[in-house]
């Protein structure tokens, strides 16, 4: 029996762990965040948008997470903007900035539920990633992975709701988050 609970207290561990990008859960121990198994290694590449669908392509050699998210991406990219959206469920007819860059980043085993913009700036761990770059502020978030921002402010590049762009976006008055071993 003490087996029993010790292995599902590990298995709640595990899920708080893959909710905050495996930082700690609010009131847990404090300490250094490891990272995820099979966590990527090995040169960054940059992905590629087609500008003539607006899909994304991973860059060859991508760990599995990464081009997950950038399959994820690539699922919901012509979806409108819904205020709230992706929040109720990660499936919606449209989604919110937040809403949108939670579905990317569970698509990738790094979410277990959909977080709003504020929550995603203590999210994961504070800076830049090599693979995945999280900027949030109360009000706007979005995402960056392997250099291609996932975002749905037509900052830079026409229409909204969920999209690739093929533009850089300054994060300046955002937190900047990125997951363990990303």
């Amino acid at each position: 029996m003490a087996g029993l609970l010790a292995l599902t207290l590990s298995a709640g561990a595990s899920s708080a762990m893959a909710q905050t990008g495996g930082s700690a859960a609010p009131g847990a121990p404090a300490g250094q965040p490891s990272a995820p198994t099979g966590a990527p290694t090995g040169k960054v590449g940059r992905a590629k948008v087609i500008r003539k669908t607006g899909r994304a392509i991973p860059p060859p050699g991508a760990p599995p997470g990464v081009v997950a998210a950038i399959e994820a991406g690539n699922r919901i990219h012509k979806r409108p903007y819904v205020w709230g959206g992706g929040h109720a469920s990660f499936e919606s007819a449209g989604y919110d900035c937040s809403g949108a860059v939670s579905y990317v980043l569970h698509a990738a085993g790094l979410l277990s539920s959909p977080l709003a913009s504020g929550p995603l700036m203590s999210w994961g761990l504070p800076g830049k990633g090599s693979w995945i770059s999280v900027m949030a502020n109360p009000s706007h978030t979005y995402a960056v992975v392997a250099g291609l921002r996932f975002d749905t402010s037509s900052y830079g590049s026409g229409g909204n709701g969920p999209r690739w762009r093929w533009t850089k976006r300054r994060a300046r008055g955002f937190a900047v988050r990125h997951p363990a071993g990303y």
